[in-house]
């Protein structure tokens, strides 16, 4: 371990024991009911956190719909817009201690977090304040029996409290990008963040009071989900929608409990995603594209890659060489510049990964490298570390290949046409998300319109305008978010008519 690592395990390993609250109506709030939070690099505990119970969710509710009706109901668009401005700039001003709390929440490498998760949560804000400050409205003219006419306008109005259910393996980032448009529309919102992941929401609340949001109109809960904070919030009657990313099967009990006053629910759940590498691809390109969607927060990224197809001429070639990318990714500390890789979320989340690992043997994988625990220093060994895997051999309908592992990890397999490509990657239930390296232009469109999933990418992964829509298809999610996309979401449209 290099001697910066070594110096950043001393200060962590001295660091007090932090708090966090929950955040309802302005106001930080404890209760008796607290659990811990532990690193994932060493597995320390490093913050015990306030678990809201039924009280705290329902004065959460109540606190948004008094704002909704208070001073952030009567904002003009214009100063609403003026004060994203400033929650963006204030997360900015605050960048050191937005990365540190990320860092020690999900471990991963600083280099990712300052370029990524900060940078682009502080700039859904602004993004989406533009959005709605520019958005357009309809205007239509039509002729009536006694030839006066009449005139038909749109206008927009928020849907009411969000409830907003956030993921662990991108917290900041993910959060911010369903509260950049929900509170850009005048909506008010209440957060449930991972249990996993808390400390951002936390900082939020801060930046929300230092810039003088309006008490109520952004709100915390922490805790976890079936008969916690998760369900007493979905489950809520003032809660007027639901927004989600994580795992499909959580979706899919939302998407029940949300059934229950017909609420409209945005869900971003699970992937199963594919690359599709053509002989005519720039291999350079493909192998760091590839490793970065594969092994990026160490797998546990929705828009990650697990299934790679590699034309037959290139198989051999294409996994030697990424196979020689995995092996120089070190794991260690998040402040280590020689850092490739950090660990997982928890010790229970290795746990699922091994079993996966395991599967994929006795099914018959070919452990191309990786497949375990790596070696680490003594301060470490309680951390959740893994190796990054790559696997050749297995059947498309192997267990691997079929489940989303969420994990550092792929499988490559050959193919030998366009049409036999296509029939394996959308032969899945999940369609997030794709990769296709290919030279050939005309070929990218034609398979790009082939493949079932929600956002496809040539020649590139993980590059996103914020004004394109975002969403899967089939059991990936429901919905589009993404620049005026979000809107239909955000808002209630209605139509006024008026004769003349």
């Amino acid at each position: 371990m290099s001697q910066a690592a070594k110096k950043e395990l001393k200060v962590k390993d001295t660091l007090p024991i932090k708090d966090i609250t929950n955040f309802i109506n302005g106001e930080f709030v404890a209760t008796s009911n607290w659990f811990e939070k532990r690193s994932p690099y060493d597995g320390k505990v490093i913050a015990r956190v306030a678990a809201a119970g039924r009280a705290e969710v329902d004065a959460a509710v109540n606190a948004a719909h008094m704002a909704l009706e208070g001073p952030w109901g009567k904002l003009a668009v214009a100063d609403r817009v003026a004060m994203l401005y400033e929650v963006a700039n204030e997360i900015e001003r605050r960048f050191e201690d937005f990365c540190d709390a990320e860092m020690t929440d999900i471990g991963q490498p600083a280099h990712f977090i300052r370029h990524v998760d900060v940078p682009r949560g502080a700039a859904n804000f602004r993004v989406f304040a533009d959005v709605v400050k520019n958005v357009p409205s309809e205007f239509f003219e039509m002729s009536t029996p006694d030839g006066r006419g009449a005139i038909n306008y749109s206008t927009r109005r928020p849907v009411g409290v969000v409830a907003v259910i956030c993921p662990w393996n991108l917290p900041f980032l993910l959060m911010t990008w369903k509260l950049g448009p929900a509170m850009a529309c005048g909506n008010t919102v209440v957060v449930k963040p991972s249990e996993e992941t808390p400390q951002t929401a936390y900082l939020l609340g801060e930046v929300m009071n230092a810039v003088g949001v309006p008490k109520g109109v952004f709100n915390v809960v922490n805790g976890f989900g079936p008969d916690a904070a998760g369900e007493f919030l979905t489950t809520h009657p003032k809660v007027s929608a639901i927004t989600f990313t994580g795992e499909t099967r959580t979706g899919a009990a939302i998407m029940k409990a949300a059934a229950d006053g017909a609420r409209p629910v945005s869900l971003e759940m699970g992937g199963k995603n594919a690359a599709i590498v053509f002989a005519d691809c720039d291999m350079d390109a493909a192998i760091e594209g590839t490793l970065r969607s594969s092994f990026a927060n160490c797998g546990q990224v929705c828009l990650g890659t697990e299934r790679v197809y590699v034309e037959r001429p290139i198989f051999e070639e294409f996994v030697k060489r990424l196979k020689a990318g995995v092996e120089k990714m070190k794991p260690g500390l998040p402040n280590d510049p020689s850092s490739g890789m950090g660990p997982l979320i928890s010790q229970e989340h290795r746990n699922k990964v091994l079993s996966y690992y395991k599967n994929a043997v006795e099914e018959g994988a070919t452990v191309v490298t990786g497949g375990g625990i790596p070696e680490m220093p003594k301060a470490l060994e309680g951390g959740s570390w893994i190796q990054p895997t790559i696997w050749t051999g297995l059947p498309d309908t192997a267990t691997v290949l079929r489940e989303e592992i969420f994990g550092p990890c792929c499988h490559i397999a050959p193919f030998d046409s366009e049409e036999e490509v296509i029939r394996r990657t959308n032969n899945n239930p999940y369609g997030l998300a794709s990769a296709i390296w290919t030279s050939n232009l005309s070929r990218g469109h034609r398979m790009a319109n082939a493949i079932e999933a929600g956002i496809v990418w040539v020649n590139s992964w993980f590059l996103r305008d914020l004004r394109t829509p975002f969403g899967g298809a089939k059991q990936s999610g429901i919905g589009r978010e993404g620049g005026v996309h979000s809107l239909e979401f955000y808002t209630e449209l209605k139509n006024v008519c008026i004769k003349l």
